[in-house]
């Protein structure tokens, strides 16, 4: 086979992976995390929310924090990747969120970059807000 033959198959892999790898950052906010908007928040985790995936694993955990803001919904990210960290959320939890504050079907957000619980820091996203869970911080 000539060589033009396999640098264009070979680009074609690669191009088809890199649009796989972004698209399930995508699914839990990845495409959507905005340094612009980036705010921090402290406050306490008045509820802990894990809604299904559609036919997929676990699904997401959601927390709804008090701030003096006002209530916030803060997308942490899959519940197992969570639970890889042996990090817990529980009501009454003193927290501070480092995360894009951004419109997310009709309603306002946080999709959550780094989340600090007393002496523990989860980490979610890398500086740019890509996740974790689908890249080089994957520890499964």
């Amino acid at each position: 086979m000539p060589t033009w033959k396999l640098f264009s198959v070979a680009t074609l892999i690669v191009g088809a992976s890199a649009a796989a790898y972004a698209q399930r950052g995508m699914r839990m906010g990845g495409g959507n995390y905005n340094r612009a908007t980036e705010v921090t928040l402290a406050g306490t985790d008045d509820e802990v929310k894990n809604p299904a995936a559609p036919a997929r694993g676990s699904g997401g955990l959601h927390l709804i924090m008090s701030a003096p803001s006002g209530a916030t919904e803060v997308l942490v990210g899959p519940a197992w990747f969570v639970s890889e960290k042996h990090v817990t959320f529980a009501k009454g939890d003193a927290l501070s969120v480092v995360g894009s504050k951004i419109t997310m079907d009709g309603k306002q957000v946080v999709i959550a970059r780094e989340i600090t619980k007393g002496d523990q820091v989860l980490t979610l996203r890398d500086p740019q807000g890509l996740p974790l869970w689908s890249g080089s911080g994957r520890t499964r």
